[in-house]
């Protein structure tokens, strides 16, 4: 039985390379935490994935998961031979009965497979798929049958749970592509087995009762944030078998819900553990992130709908890089839109999370984002293009050189651009020889009057479509595309408004002063120290609006894209506005009070304040706000 055909198919690990700023991007991942874990951190330089005696569940694989991404968009053969060295490991180490990985998720000696959440397993199988599109390693097929093959016996005994049973849909990824390569009904009737063991995460959505933060003490896997960043690709997966379009209407219904009533104004929700409303002061966690845009990622791929793209855009330029140190040495747990201070809190907002849990450091609260933190940026460079039946698709922009077969030809698109900072972006196709095949370009929803320039023709592409351009390529040949920027006001549930131009949030800048902190805890030795951030300028300030209108003066200006785009001071687009003092607003607790709605006193004077990519912050207000000029 043939799988349904999607939209675009992922195109193989190594078949696009970073270039311009996002090389430079990963280049700093792979110098920092993500390049470094298994060289110093237990849980996954002496995993029992590896051989070893710390964690052998989630953190090793999920390290893998990115690590190996992150060395082939960046094709460094260093990194390479060290990812190829720690697959060869688990490989080494599959049982004969199929197992994959250890027995029991903790060195305690206790080989009880019973106790074993299989989550890890669909982790790690997933691993395998990618290091097979990488490399072509002969181990991997068989590997991964015999694991399925042991699991579809195992749910027969010990049905899914926990973790397992929320994740259920991730095992599709490793079962569609044996599929595709050793078709067979029993994988197939392992899917029907794990969708039936496995949360119905489409039907829960159908009476969604989570419209509220999740109270204290009520910690649960339906509401988990992660969980639910993950369940966004249930549909996308599980509708390769059934062709039901209500598999993909339900996860546009999913985001909805998500964010009416959880959503923040970078893409993503809010999870402090689990969902916690929409207030800019909730956290959201790190590993919430990555896995929406992976879930993203296979929507926009699957579904051909190209405001996937734009929301994969939004969370990855804001969320992602505001929840790290510039260097990529440090993360958060949790991240904050208003986040004034990041460190020891007296009062955390959290109802399940730490005091420490938007701290940055090596492990502020579970270590699971310190090793799942490596997927995001590597995994949206593989998938800034797929495969379509007539061509290629972009479907989400950055600089990157793609290669692959079209049409019977060996092609090469580069993008060269400095977007999201920029608003204009070249595409050049090199195909060996004349060849005839599509482009399907992604214009953002938000681009009006974008226009397209190929042979000395102009078009004006319509938002919020696939502009498909066919033709018969010649080497060399090339496109200009223009996305205008124009500033966008989002008013928030909050009181508050969040200013976005493109795929940017602008948030205020914020003075810091970094501290180190747990100098004695094991592990936190610089550069892999552990700091709280302190504000060292106002942030209690509201806009200045048109009393007619209700929108602020904010002027931006363009600047050099440098080394560190994702930092205060190496911001390349930055933004003035008028904005005046609220003296009623402050720090209680580690935390800002609730954002004003009464009007600041009069007699506070005017100032011209700078607002830079929410991205680009460590501390920041990215829900300010207002009051008439």
């Amino acid at each position: 039985m043939p799988l349904h055909e999607p939209f675009a198919r992922p195109l193989p690990l190594g078949a696009i390379r970073a270039r311009g700023w996002l090389a430079r991007q990963l280049r700093i991942q792979a110098d920092g935490l993500s390049g470094h874990l298994d060289e110093f951190w237990p849980d996954v330089a002496d995993s029992r994935w590896f051989g070893g005696e710390a964690e052998g569940w989630e953190r090793a694989p999920y390290w893998l998961d990115g690590f190996l991404p992150l060395a082939w968009a960046l094709g460094d053969e260093g990194l390479k031979t060290r990812a190829s060295a720690r697959v060869g490991q688990i490989l080494d180490r599959q049982q004969e009965d199929g197992w994959l990985g250890p027995r029991n998720a903790h060195a305690t000696g206790v080989e009880q497979r019973a106790e074993y959440d299989l989550w890890a397993l669909f982790l790690a199988l997933k691993v395998l798929v990618q290091f097979h599109e990488a490399t072509g390693d002969e181990r991997v097929e068989p590997a991964v049958e015999r694991c399925l093959r042991k699991i579809e016996r195992h749910v027969d005994v010990l049905p899914l749970f926990g973790w397992g049973q929320a994740r259920w849909f991730e095992a599709l990824i490793a079962i569609w592509w044996l599929h595709e390569r050793r078709p067979g009904r029993w994988l197939l009737d392992l899917a029907v087995k794990l969708r039936v063991q496995g949360v119905d995460w489409r039907g829960w959505f159908e009476r969604w009762p989570l419209t509220k933060p999740v109270a204290k003490g009520r910690w649960g896997f339906l509401s988990h944030v992660v969980n639910n960043a993950m369940a966004l690709r249930e549909g996308a997966l599980w509708w390769r078998l059934t062709g039901d379009d209500a598999e993909l209407h339900g996860a546009e219904r999913m985001a909805e819900l998500l964010d009416r009533y959880h959503g923040t104004a970078t893409g993503v929700f809010t999870g402090d553990e689990c969902l916690h409303g929409t207030d800019p002061r909730q956290g959201t966690e790190l590993c919430a992130v990555v896995e929406a845009m992976y879930s993203l990622e296979w929507l926009a791929a699957t579904t051909g709908r190209p405001h996937w793209g734009d929301r994969l855009e939004r969370v990855a330029y804001n969320a992602l890089p505001a929840t790290f140190s510039p260097d990529m040495w440090a993360h958060q747990y949790d991240q904050q839109v208003n986040q004034v201070f990041a460190g020891h809190m007296e009062e955390p907002p959290w109802n399940s999370n730490g005091p420490d849990a938007n701290m940055y450091g090596l492990e502020p609260f579970f270590g699971c984002c310190t090793a799942n933190l490596s997927q995001g940026w590597p995994k949206l460079a593989t998938h800034l293009w797929a495969r379509s039946a007539d061509g290629l698709v972009s479907l989400a922009w950055a600089p990157c050189i793609v290669a692959a077969e079209v049409a019977g030809t060996h092609v090469e698109v580069e993008v060269e651009t400095d977007y999201p900072f920029d608003e204009t972006i070249r595409v050049v196709v090199r195909p060996e020889r004349p060849s005839e095949f599509a482009l399907h370009l992604r214009i953002p929803g938000w681009a009006d009057g974008a226009t397209l320039v190929l042979a000395g023709e102009a078009a004006e592409p319509q938002p919020g479509t696939y502009h498909v351009v066919r033709r018969r390529w010649e080497h060399g040949d090339s496109l200009d595309l223009r996305l205008p920027m124009e500033a966008r006001l989002e008013r928030r549930p909050s009181g508050g408004v969040a200013i976005h131009r493109g795929p940017l949030l602008y948030a205020l800048r914020i003075g810091e002063d970094w501290q180190r902190v747990n100098r004695e805890a094991p592990h936190r030795e610089p550069p892999h120290a552990d700091w709280e951030v302190r504000a060292t300028t106002p942030w209690n300030y509201a806009l200045c609006v048109d009393p007619n209108d209700g929108t602020p003066r904010v002027r931006f200006e363009r600047g050099r894209v440098g080394d560190l785009p994702f930092s205060p001071e190496g911001a390349p687009v930055r933004a003035t506005a008028q904005a005046r003092r609220v003296a009623g607003w402050t720090l209680h607790g580690g935390s800002t009070t609730a954002l004003p709605v009464d009007a600041p006193d009069a007699s506070e004077e005017v100032e011209e304040v700078e607002l830079i990519p929410y991205g680009a912050t460590n501390l920041r207000i990215g829900e300010l706000p207002t009051i008439d000029r």
